[in-house]
């Protein structure tokens, strides 16, 4: 990774020569998984280049439900490996990346007559806490509850159990990720889409891919491809592999953290279909999910909640929190992410009771891992890489290395603790640039969210933004945590970032309307739903 800035200019003069090396290897795919892939060949010494077809993290990994878990539901399966493995990931991950991935506890309350009672669920955490390697749960009669979880339902209401587990900002996690992997030699592009796979006597040998910026076709030849696509793994892949890609989506509510104040993650099961449901914390505001279904909209359309999905989740809110009574004028945003689960492929299986396994389809010359997991995403890349090993020529060590370098102890005088842990966590590396930059941005936030107008600036110089939703929906979550999309800062972000991005006026109005016409579609209410949605401030 050279020191010039990583951008739009530098893409654009980048490219021509990224695509006439040879390359170790090609990963295709900008999600967390892509970026793992690419962050550990790259610590080995590979030379390795990543393609995304929109965004970083724009598919699933911009969309989760942000929880880092270590998989409480595996252990009912008897799935004690699979709950190990993600237990050790998240205790990484908390340790490594603190303001970035950070703890989040959970209350499940106990009702007369449902399962599971305090005493199986406790069974479960015992077992859960012991894999982790510590006592992380406690039972609370419903005395201490209500102020630990004040306006849960108190009819039948027995006590609740409170667990540990961990919370992060996924889009952010994928760009850390790519920073670690650039800094050691990787390299990345966004708004490039694969067209096909390259192949020679019946090998892999690169891909066909086209900038979707200039329209320009480019043939990039490595050893190995490894394809991380999500829900797009079926589309490159030879067909003759058993197994498909059942897409599922999962929609979320954003709601002002006043309108439903949590102090933890209240987690449930949904009194129509007994499917497990959160109400937490994240970002200042209060998350509400998820749903589980059929996704039949073509991959290439950004996903959307729908009306049944958005009074699907209100029923939830009501179920648990009765006094609240949130309406749909209440939510300030929504997002839609669709999971890449690998299907065996029985047609009246119910979404919820597909197996999240992952599998790896290997043919000669290329891996692509079919479904996967937020927190797990460090073992996933050296499978992948062990499987892509012998293509590349390589052994695969497996150093008990950091996926993460220790941030630069540089003093943040400006800043409380809590928002220095918060710098620290999100841009790791980058942070002394970051510093230079609040010297003349200054530290202001952005309303009343924690991102900092100099975050947006730094986004704009050296994080590769090439549209505003990038800039406003994953550097920064502004679209979701602000108001219409950030409609009112609009004009102050675009004095501050247009320059920097290089936009004439006519491309940032272009630009702005695309956006805004995006947010409307897709992160905010149902159409249906929107026109009757009363106005900001109304009386319900």
């Amino acid at each position: 990774m050279s020191n010039t800035a990583w951008n739009a200019a530098w893409r654009e003069h980048a490219l021509p020569g990224l695509a006439a090396q040879e390359w170790d290897l090609l990963v295709v795919g900008g999600g967390i998984c892509g970026a793992g892939i690419l962050r550990e060949a790259a610590r080995r010494g590979w030379r390795c280049l990543l393609l995304e077809q929109r965004d970083f993290a724009w598919g699933t990994s911009s969309r989760s439900s942000k929880m880092v878990h270590g998989g409480l539901r595996y252990i009912a399966k008897g799935q004690f490996g699979l709950t190990r493995a993600s237990v050790h990931e998240r205790q990484r991950l908390l340790h490594e990346a603190p303001g970035l991935v950070d703890p989040l506890s959970f209350v499940l309350p106990h009702y007369r007559g449902d399962f599971p009672g305090p005493k199986v669920f406790g069974g479960l955490l015992t077992v859960y806490d012991a894999l982790a390697g510590q006592r992380r749960h406690r039972y609370y009669p419903p005395p201490p509850l209500r102020y630990l979880a004040p306006g849960l339902k108190q009819q039948g209401l027995l006590g609740g159990t409170r667990f540990l587990d961990a919370v992060t900002d996924d889009a952010r996690l994928v760009l850390r990720v790519l920073g670690e992997a650039r800094a050691d030699g990787g390299e990345a592009l966004n708004g490039m889409r694969v067209v096909e796979l390259l192949r020679v006597d019946g090998r892999v040998v690169g891909v066909l891919a086209e900038d979707v910026e200039s329209g320009r076709r480019y043939r990039f030849h490595s050893l190995a491809v490894a394809q991380a696509t999500g829900a797009w793994a079926d589309q490159l892949r030879h067909p003759s592999h058993p197994g498909h890609i059942r897409p599922l989506r999962g929609s979320h509510l954003l709601l002002p953290a006043w309108r439903l104040p949590v102090a933890h993650a209240i987690s449930f099961m949904h009194a129509a279909d007994r499917r497990p449901v959160f109400v937490f914390p994240w970002e200042g505001a209060t998350v509400v999910g998820t749903t589980d279904l059929d996704h039949h909209d073509p991959l290439d359309r950004e996903a959307r909640i729908s009306t049944e999905e958005l009074d699907y989740l209100l029923a939830a809110i009501a179920q648990m929190f009765p006094g609240a009574r949130v309406r749909a004028g209440d939510v300030l945003s929504t997002w839609a992410g669709v999971r890449p689960v690998v299907s065996a492929g029985a047609p009246a299986r119910k979404p919820s009771d597909e197996n999240r396994e992952h599998a790896l389809w290997i043919e000669p010359g290329c891996v692509t891992l079919a479904g996967g997991k937020l927190t797990t995403f460090r073992p996933l890349a050296l499978e992948v890489l062990r499987a892509c090993a012998g293509f590349v020529g390589r052994s695969l060590d497996d150093p008990p290395a950091a996926v993460f370098s220790p941030c630069p102890p540089l003093p943040l005088p400006m800043l409380s603790p809590a928002r220095q842990r918060r710098l620290r966590g999100r841009h790791g590396r980058a942070l002394p640039g970051l510093l230079a930059l609040l010297a003349s941005v200054g530290s202001e936030r952005v309303g009343a969210t924690e991102t900092l107008w100099a975050e947006l600036a730094w986004a704009a110089d050296n994080e590769l933004v090439l549209h505003l939703d990038d800039l406003l929906l994953r550097r920064t979550r502004l679209g979701l945590l602000l108001s219409g999309g950030a409609l009112a800062e609009l004009p102050r972000i675009r004095a501050l970032c247009q320059p920097r991005l290089g936009w004439s006026d006519q491309r940032w109005e272009r630009e702005q309307q695309d956006y805004l016409a995006l947010w409307r579609r897709c992160y905010s209410l149902p159409e249906p739903v929107a026109v009757r949605q009363p106005a900001e401030g109304a009386e319900p």
